[in-house]
């Protein structure tokens, strides 16, 4: 018998996925196009995660913009990756108010901080080493999952974009961000208001964040992320990642058959797991590379009726494996890039938008500092 540790009504959900066989499942979170998706907007090009990188991701002809999103102190919705405000990415520039005894918020928690604290930060200025080609976007505001809302309604009037939005929850030390339950409620709030609720994915690592999700609106497509840290414990102890689920219980002559089987149980619509196993050899010409995701993987998710789209894939030696297996999907941070060569193996791509258009768009809603 499968450990869980869901709410009754999780169960429930669960359990009625099980009516339907793989055959009569939809292969959800597919379009027409090849799934091109922006990487925190594409973070290769532009600084991460803000309205800037999805300016510029809509204008290289990306399918999907993927994101991230915490929540501040008094419960707002912000799109940014990191747990906490790093002097990597972020710059102090001065109190939210007089005297305020949480100043500077550089080393401070996003759940710890309000909007009215992070709205303060210039984090447009600094270009992350190990990507020297970032458009630097000098005094730019970390934006609310509503303001890039906004934004892309101006520079997508027929609201073509697609989504893919992930919940940065921790479940080993839960102090650090809030709760499953204020990320699924204040996020699909905002989803279901959007006039982009039908082309949303809701993706996570902490796999109850999507049972959740499933439970309280099952049109919501769901991805269910995963990597080599958050799969296994170095002491074969249960993940805490996986909603209560060990991968060794699940049927496969292999760990990718495995989280494929895992995956559809929680009724995961996207299975998304890391592309490589080790950082060390990143490349399949290179001795000791080892691919996470895999061809045995990719057949038994889509045997399933599940999509595949692995992150984040920055060499086209892996993107053109990746394509081979037949994946549905590939999340990088170069997705104009990855279109390019999604165009030579002649599948079909998501069209650009006009430039001029959303430079335009971005010049009305991009927010800086004084």
């Amino acid at each position: 018998m499968l450990a869980l540790t869901y709410s009754c009504v999780f169960v429930g959900s669960i359990v009625a996925s099980t009516f339907a066989t793989p055959s009569q499942l939809p292969l959800k979170g597919s379009s027409r196009y090849f799934d091109v998706q922006g990487h925190r907007g594409g973070r290769g090009n532009t600084v991460e995660n803000l309205l800037p990188a999805f300016a510029w991701a809509l204008i290289d002809g990306t399918t999907t913009l993927e994101l991230d999103n915490g929540i501040t102190k008094d419960g707002e919705v912000v799109v940014w990756h990191d747990e906490e405000i790093v002097a990597e990415k972020c710059l102090d520039t001065a109190p939210a108010f007089q005297n305020d005894p949480d100043f500077p918020y550089v080393g401070k928690t996003i759940a710890n901080l309000t909007l009215a604290q992070l709205k303060t930060l210039d984090c447009g200025s600094t270009r992350q080493i190990n990507f020297p080609l970032q458009l630097v976007y000098p005094r730019t505001k970390i934006s609310t999952l509503q303001e890039v809302f906004d934004f892309v309604e101006c520079a997508d009037p027929e609201f073509r974009i697609q989504w893919n939005i992930e919940s940065k929850i921790n479940p080993v030390d839960p102090n650090k961000t809030r709760s499953v339950e204020d990320f699924v409620t204040k996020q699909h709030e905002i989803f279901v208001n959007s006039p982009y609720k039908h082309a949303i994915t809701f993706q996570s690592f902490d796999w109850r964040s999507l049972v959740a999700m499933k439970a309280l609106d099952s049109a919501i497509i769901t991805s269910a992320l995963i990597d080599a840290d958050t799969a296994t414990m170095p002491d074969n102890s249960t993940s805490p990642w996986l909603a209560g689920l060990r991968l060794d219980e699940f049927e496969g002559s292999s760990l990718g058959e495995q989280i494929a089987n895992a995956a559809n149980f929680i009724n995961a619509d996207i299975l998304s797991p890391a592309d490589i196993a080790a950082e060390d050899s990143p490349d399949p010409a290179m001795d000791g590379y080892v691919a996470f995701t895999t061809k045995a993987m990719v057949d038994k998710a889509h045997e399933l009726g599940r999509a595949v789209k692995p992150w984040t894939v920055n060499r086209q030696s892996v993107a053109e494996q990746l394509l081979e297996w037949k994946v549905d999907g590939i999340i990088t941070d170069y997705p104009n890039i990855i279109r390019r060569l999604v165009q030579q193996k002649q599948l079909p791509v998501a069209p650009k938008y006009p430039k001029k258009r959303v430079l335009e768009c971005l010049n009305q809603h991009v927010q800086v500092t004084v």
